[in-house]
């Protein structure tokens, strides 16, 4: 791609031209990253508060152990295209009282919840990459495959949000939430969530970033 590709490219394409995308999405092509990170000191200690409170959390060692897991596997040039085209919020005062929520575009991607001291996790996908003949009907939900990405079926279950081809999934527990980022079908149908609204533009929430968790997803944790 030329230089007057990127400056004309919105979202992603910025960074990575469609067959890269592509690559990336089927596991093909790990594209490199950015060796620094664009940070603003000031963001940094608006959230620092939040964080040391999250710390205090029984859920946070998994918690961050997960986001890792969840940024690599998950989000393509994470460190380049961190708090601009993607967002992780801490304790975000909302109704639903999270732990962290990812963000893209204007688009919730993955949130956490404390459930007692264990978590629980919610993702947001294409509904049509979940369906048994691959439609937008929430009739033709694959139940069966939805209970395999999980360690057990009980700690499944979807809901559906407002808007076309979208599904909601919730996982209950650390151990099915790791199972479901390492499930080939679902490790994908994320990934390609994810492309779509990190193509949409600039992220909405750049506003409410914490360097301090993001330190933990991108692998520069901060003593």
């Amino acid at each position: 791609m030329t230089s007057a590709s990127h400056r004309a490219a919105k979202g992603l394409r910025q960074f990575l031209d469609p067959e890269q995308q592509h690559g990336w999405l089927e596991g093909e092509y790990r594209p490199p990253d950015a060796n620094e990170r664009a940070e603003s000191i000031e963001q940094r200690f608006r959230y620092a508060g939040r964080f040391e409170k999250l710390l205090r959390r029984p859920q946070a060692e998994d918690l961050l152990a997960i986001l890792g897991l969840y940024a690599a596997a998950c989000i393509p040039v994470p460190r380049l295209t961190e708090r601009h085209y993607w967002s992780v919020s801490c304790l975000p005062s909302t109704s639903d009282k999270p732990l962290v929520r990812v963000n893209a575009s204007w688009m919730e991607l993955f949130t956490f919840y404390a459930d007692g001291d264990d978590l629980r996790a919610r993702f947001i996908v294409h509904l049509s990459d979940f369906t048994a003949d691959g439609s937008c009907d929430p009739e033709q939900v694959d139940h069966p495959l939805l209970e395999r990405c999980v360690a057990a079926p009980e700690d499944v279950s979807c809901f559906f949000p407002n808007g076309a081809d979208m599904l909601g999934i919730r996982v209950r527990s650390a151990a099915s939430i790791r199972a479901f980022l390492s499930n080939a079908h679902a490790l994908r149908g994320i990934r390609a969530f994810n492309l779509t609204h990190m193509n949409r533009g600039r992220n909405a929430y750049q506003a409410s970033h914490s360097y301090s968790v993001a330190d933990h997803m991108v692998g520069e944790e901060r003593s």
